[in-house]
């Protein structure tokens, strides 16, 4: 049964994948897909652990939109507790890597 933050954490998940369509004009299928399958905490963490960054990822990146995607939510404060110490760096390095700042 998911805590009262995982279900929060899923809401805020999904609303990347809406972001992403309405702001970046970048349709989420395959995330949208995962977030139906796995929810949103399964979702993150498979993403953080591939090798590389998501189709997604990239196709966020090329429109400056750094801030939807999943990296950029896990770092948020109020889902420290769901992610390792670990995790947090993966998602941390991912986005300096690709010029991103703001919450790193």
């Amino acid at each position: 049964m998911k805590s009262e933050l995982e279900r929060r954490f899923d809401a805020a998940m999904m609303s990347i994948y809406h972001r992403a369509w309405e702001e970046a004009k970048y349709r989420a299928t395959r995330f949208h897909q995962m977030l139906c399958d796995h929810g949103g905490l399964e979702t993150a963490q498979l993403l953080l652990h591939s090798n590389h960054v998501s189709e997604g990822y990239t196709a966020l990146w090329e429109r400056g939109r750094l801030n939807l995607t999943v990296e950029a939510l896990i770092l948020e404060t109020e889902w420290y507790d769901l992610f390792t110490e670990e995790e947090r760096d993966i998602a941390s390095k991912r986005l300096l890597e690709y010029g991103y700042k703001k919450n790193v």
